[in-house]
């Protein structure tokens, strides 16, 4: 059985405006932040992504050699590396307007993750979305699947077409987290919890709701667990939701959860292994929001 995991979806640069006028790039993307944060956290990781041929996909690649992020594609797909330009408001909180173009290279064929991990635009993207499916239809025969809903309604619009592809990943998956936001932009009127439930219908294990600052709350079929945030002085929120998503991943590889062949276990878990999955996950994102850019902890932060 394989020791790895093996991340999908974009890789990006994040143009971050200060609300001093001031402006930085950092390398970013929300699949490309989950297969950093993994790596920090200890994790041999593997990553299937794309960018182009320019200075900015050589600042990605140079990151993601950095933390020993693993390609699993020939990454050179696109015209140009896409970018998003975050507007940081008072709040700390970022807003986004995206140049974006996502498609996928062939993955190498050897590899049998562990754990394979889906997110955010690179699940509903066209082109790249089908062949993200097509890769968790071929690897959950081996693997645990996990997908961060994590939309963004600039780029992705709301309403059925985006539910309809947001569903079809989650009807794949075993984990599948989404925030209150995301939750409000597929079900427009349901209470999160609710909407979850919508999700949690299709087949996961698990649906984990996030709410930033007000926790975060574990919904199967047979129990509701919720934890509370980790107090922090918020410099950002880039990067803290696929922080979570890693180390959640993290816990549940601690706990000997991963795996097709632990699937009936994930759905057994028992609530005291969720509340220290939930826990962990939270405290790595609590350091990453506390730093500017998406700078999630290595694992000797965590204590």
């Amino acid at each position: 059985m394989s020791h790895s995991g093996l991340v999908v979806g974009e890789s990006l640069v994040d143009i971050v405006r200060g609300g001093d006028g001031s402006s930085r790039e950092y390398a970013g993307g929300s699949a490309a932040n989950v297969a950093v944060a993994l790596a920090r956290l200890g994790r041999t990781v593997h990553f299937a992504t794309s960018w182009g041929d320019d200075p900015r996909g050589t600042m990605l690649a140079e990151r993601l050699e950095r933390d020993e992020v693993r390609l699993a594609v020939d990454p050179h797909a696109l015209g140009h590396t896409s970018t998003a330009i975050a507007t940081i408001g008072a709040d700390g909180h970022a807003t986004y307007e995206f140049d974006l173009a996502w498609r996928l290279n062939p993955l190498s064929e050897d590899l049998t993750p562990l754990v394979v991990h889906a997110c955010s635009l690179g699940a509903v993207i066209e082109p790249g979305d089908a062949d993200v499916r097509d890769l968790l239809q071929r690897l959950r025969g081996t693997a645990t699947v996990t997908y961060d809903v994590n939309v963004r309604p600039a780029i992705t619009g709301t309403g059925d077409d985006l539910r309809e592809r947001v569903e079809a990943v989650a009807a794949l998956s075993d984990v599948v987290k989404a925030s209150d936001e995301d939750l409000e932009a597929l079900y427009a009127g349901l209470d999160p919890i609710a909407g979850a439930k919508r999700l949690l219908a299709l087949g996961p294990s698990g649906v984990v709701v996030t709410r930033g600052h007000g926790g975060a709350t574990w919904i199967s079929a047979t129990q509701e667990v919720d934890v509370a945030a980790v107090p922090v002085a918020v410099a950002d929120t880039i990067g803290a939701g696929d922080t979570f998503c890693a180390a959640m991943i993290d816990a549940l590889w601690d706990d000997d959860l991963l795996g097709a062949h632990r699937r009936v276990a994930l759905a057994d878990v028992q609530r005291d292994a969720v509340v220290r999955v939930l826990a962990h996950a939270a405290r790595a994102a609590a350091v990453t929001v506390s730093r500017p850019g998406a700078d999630p902890p290595y694992r000797r932060e965590l204590g």
